[in-house]
């Protein structure tokens, strides 16, 4: 038995909690003096880059190697970025464009900003298949729903993202992609045998070890094919029989939010901490509305409790402390040894990709993140389009469906914003569900005041929601000659111009806006609008 001081250091290595505010908090530093392995920032702890460098420099004041890690998939769900939407375009963009060049550029770009920022892991990207429209949660967030085509920009991301030195982590493992469940808030079934999750969830995995992960992420999802009664972020079958043993991963494996209902709901936060870790995890994300010392400790004590009276080994625990301290050494390191060469070699890059995608002068933020924006808008025209670009100041209605909690509340979406810059007078309203429940007509609210103006609809994921699917083509039925920007999944194609931009950040509502002005119009795009 160690001596009684190293156990609670030993637990204390493993934990990742959040915390609160735009510093750090005195439990904080207690915490990385007594052994403390890492935290996670999340959009309260966000107000700039200069401001979370100086966060970081003041945790490492307390501890030199701690892992400083973050939630940014520079797309829809931007930890980073939360305040002004993410300036990169997300996965599902990068997939539609289908060029690894640029998506290995972005990945690097971002990781810059994030270098220099002192973060060291980014929770990302989603290797996710998203084969099931339907999915809640992922949608956007995964490069789409081919697993050869997500393979091969999961690698290309992983390889951008650590050329600056900063740890990447791929998840959800095995794959959170066919489900209609959000593991948020119960356990998703990915009800599969053997031979589909070997050619579909798992092949983005093997491609994510090839090109040398720093770590995976555990879902919280129950996969019968190799464990009918616990979910994998709880699974020894899973996490070592699976990841370790068979797929050959030797990396940093990090479970998923503890706290979420997928595995908080049946374990409570001790239990699911406890068995993740025996499992094979090792390292504990917590954060969300459990972000204080009190569960800290509580999840501290727990993993010190369990290996006293014998549930969790001593040997699992120094295992999973020694892969965290690996992981802070190499982030430390490659950082170190980057240095120059990798701001020149990114810059060299966004300048080439930027020129080539006619960047604006006028935008602020990613560089080569707009200019693979632009790439990914896919524009459909029928008999009814407008003639672009629009003369007239128009209407804009945004139709905003319930977010899932990946997807912070705070962080801004749309198209009206930027369409308003370019276009002044520009006018727009949103509209939720409750805004037309027991509306006799959708189209009555969507048209009050619009006239003759140019009018645009702005939806996400219109196939998911009958009330947003309803609206439109009761609008459609008046207005035909209606622009459409779809900014989810672009499962359906309506409007008498349609645009599909395949994500719903700040870069992406740009994107859409430069069209429909025409400030920016790439080649590609003038040829489908002069079909």
């Amino acid at each position: 038995m160690p001596n009684s001081g190293e156990l609670p250091e030993l637990a204390a290595t493993v934990l990742q909690p959040g915390f609160v505010g735009t510093t750090v908090p005195d439990w904080v530093r207690r915490s990385l003096a007594e052994g403390l392995g890492g935290v996670a920032l999340f959009a309260r702890n966000v107000e700039s880059p200069a401001q979370v460098a100086a966060l970081t420099a003041q945790l490492r004041a307390e501890r030199p190697d701690v892992i400083v890690a973050i939630d940014e998939e520079a797309g829809d769900v931007t930890r980073f970025e939360s305040r002004h939407g993410s300036s990169r375009p997300g996965n599902l963009a990068l997939g539609a464009i289908d060029d690894t060049e640029l998506t290995g550029a972005v990945a690097r770009d971002l990781g810059l900003d994030l270098a220099r920022a002192g973060i060291t892991l980014d929770y990302a990207p989603d290797t996710d298949v998203n084969c099931n429209p339907d999915n809640p949660v992922i949608g956007v967030r995964a490069f789409g729903a081919e697993a050869g085509l997500v393979a091969r920009h999961s690698a290309a991301w992983i390889e951008g993202l650590q050329e600056s030195g900063v740890a990447a982590c791929a998840k959800h493992f095995p794959g959170h992609g066919d489900t209609a469940v959000d593991s948020h808030h119960d356990v998703p079934v990915i009800d599969h045998d053997l031979a589909r999750l070997t050619e579909c969830e798992l092949v983005p995995f093997r491609a994510a070890i090839a090109a040398g992960v720093q770590s995976i992420m555990t879902g919280h999802l129950l996969v019968p094919a190799y464990d009918p009664e616990l979910p994998a972020t709880l699974s020894r079958r899973i996490l070592t029989g699976l990841l370790r043993e068979e797929l050959g991963f030797d990396g940093l494996i990090v479970t998923d939010g503890i706290e979420m209902q997928g595995v908080r709901r049946k374990y409570g936060l001790e239990g699911a901490t406890v068995r993740a870790l025996a499992a094979g995890a090792d390292a504990i994300c917590v954060g969300g509305d459990h972000a204080d010392e009190h569960t800290a400790l509580r999840l501290r004590d727990a993993i010190v409790a369990a290996v006293r009276s014998g549930e969790l080994s001593e040997a699992r625990l120094r295992d999973a402390a020694a892969r965290v301290r690996r992981l802070a050494t190499w982030t430390l390191e490659t950082q170190t040894a980057i240095g120059a060469r990798a701001v020149a070699d990114a810059a060299g890059a966004t300048a080439v990709l930027a020129g080539a995608a006619q960047e604006s002068p006028a935008v602020a933020g990613s560089v080569v993140g707009q200019a693979a924006a632009r790439r990914a808008v896919k524009v459909t025209t029928s008999a009814e389009a407008p003639e672009l670009p629009l003369t007239l100041a128009p209407h804009v209605v945004e139709f905003a469906p319930p977010r899932n909690i990946a997807i912070g509340a705070e962080t801004p979406w749309g198209v009206a914003a930027p369409l308003a810059e370019l276009l002044p007078g520009t006018t727009s309203v949103r509209l939720s569900a409750d805004d037309l429940a027991g509306v006799t007509d959708p189209a009555a609210p969507v048209l009050t005041g619009v006239g003759a103006r140019p009018l645009v609809l702005v939806v996400r994921d219109a196939h998911r929601h009958p009330w947003v699917a309803d609206a439109l083509a009761r609008t459609l039925a008046v207005r035909p000659d209606t622009i459409v920007v779809e900014m989810g999944v672009p499962i359906s194609v309506a409007g008498g111009l349609h645009l599909a931009t395949h994500g719903a950040t700040r870069a992406c509502g740009r994107a859409a806006a430069e069209i429909i002005a025409g400030a920016v119009v790439p080649d590609r795009v003038a040829q489908a609008l002069a079909a």
